[in-house]
């Protein structure tokens, strides 16, 4: 093989590979700054997608004639694996509030007690359901005490009945202190 074979055949399929995983994933984590409203963040995001995405574009046109299925298959797998990444990306950093509502029809003054001295800020209300009177618990979470907040309802009630939103934005409320993480614990896996 010729030199000009293996950039064609190897090397240029993995340029386009790794560059579509980050490109992607910047308009992964792009789409999610602009949903927050995070305005300074998603340009500079926006501007790094668009620049690497431009490079591999300009990449694969210059080599039109002698690029292979190889190199559409590369673009295409880069972009399916920069989806799956920049998902895992967000998830990770979890950023923004979230409003989880708890159904019951059973007393949630122990529930929301457990959750206070947690340092949830929580709110009960009564409600109407289809099988009868129901107690609506309201809390308004960070994302990254968000697990916390899932197991401590689940083992009031292992079948306990809650939707959680996404929440633009929080101005004031009660959140548990935040916890002076080490820098390597952001990346590790959420358990």
């Amino acid at each position: 093989m010729t030199d000009i074979q293996i950039y064609q055949y190897f090397i240029l399929p993995l340029i386009i590979f790794f560059a579509r995983i980050c490109d992607v994933s910047l308009g992964t984590l792009r789409i999610v700054f602009v949903s927050k409203g995070k305005k300074n963040i998603a340009p500079v995001l926006g501007f790094f997608e668009l620049f690497i995405w431009i490079a591999v574009i300009s990449e694969l046109l210059k080599n039109a004639e002698s690029s292979s299925l190889i190199c559409y298959f590369a673009y295409a797998a880069g972009y399916a694996c920069g989806n799956f990444i920049g998902m895992n990306i967000e998830e990770r950093i979890a950023i923004g509030s979230q409003l989880i509502k708890v159904f019951s029809s059973k007393d949630v003054s122990g529930l929301q007690k457990n959750l206070n001295a947690a340092g949830f800020g929580t709110t009960i209300v009564d409600g109407d359901g289809s099988a009868g009177k129901v107690k609506i618990l309201y809390l308004v979470i960070n994302r990254k005490t968000g697990e916390q907040a899932k197991k401590m309802l689940t083992e009031f009630d292992p079948n306990i009945f809650y939707v959680i939103e996404d929440v633009r934005s929080v101005k004031a409320g009660i959140f548990p202190p935040k916890n002076e993480r080490h820098i390597h614990s952001f990346w590790r896996s959420r358990k």
